[in-house]
């Protein structure tokens, strides 16, 4: 008897998480948020629709340990805008990465404004990033 309802016990902790998952932290979502950006970024330059246009743009990478990572969102989103009187500014995929983008940008300096620590501020860094 004791053996079934502590067996009973054990099993109610994996059925709760599966049916109700753990929030993600800031960082976490920050974590993902920007390694899909920088997945997208790429996209859009090698797909058919926006590789013309969108040749001009430089490579985003995403470095969120990085504080100079909300400068290059800015540029970046500036960047793509200005794509608006080009044919492939209005594609869903970049008018879906400058969302996205903004929707990080929101998180960071918003939502998780404490949360998030920088363990550097090298713009250098990124820019050389970019390059490669």
């Amino acid at each position: 008897m004791f053996g079934t309802t502590l067996l009973g016990l054990m099993v109610i902790p994996l059925v709760w998480g599966q049916l109700y998952p753990i929030p993600p932290t800031c960082y976490s979502k920050v974590l993902s948020m920007s390694r899909e950006i920088t997945r997208r970024a790429a996209e859009i330059k090698i797909d058919e629709n926006s590789r013309e246009c969108s040749a001009h743009l430089p490579d985003l990478y995403m470095d969120i340990h990085n504080a100079c990572v909300i400068h290059i969102m800015g540029s970046y989103v500036s960047a793509l805008e200005g794509m608006r009187d080009r044919r492939c500014g209005y594609t869903r995929k970049v008018q879906e990465l400058r969302s996205m983008i903004r929707q990080l940008y929101i998180i960071i300096t918003q939502k998780c404004r404490g949360d998030l620590t920088y363990s550097f501020s090298d713009c250098a860094a990124l820019e050389h990033r970019r390059g490669s």
